[in-house]
């Protein structure tokens, strides 16, 4: 039985490209979620309450 070294190099080659291709689109995708998640967070505007005025509402 011999070893088929074409069909294995071939496989290595696929192999290499396919980690290759999903490392490349997972750095994108982390980019993009980076991106939304420090720029879709707004404080809310932090009002000043008259106490005053508020206990006289009551």
């Amino acid at each position: 039985m011999e070893i088929n070294w074409v069909i294995i190099g071939i496989l290595v080659v696929v192999v290499i490209v396919l980690i290759a291709f999903i490392t490349k689109k997972n750095q994108k995708e982390k980019k993009k979620l980076t991106d939304l998640l420090n720029n879709d967070f707004k404080k809310p505007d932090e009002d000043e309450i008259d106490f005053e005025d508020s206990a006289n509402e009551k």
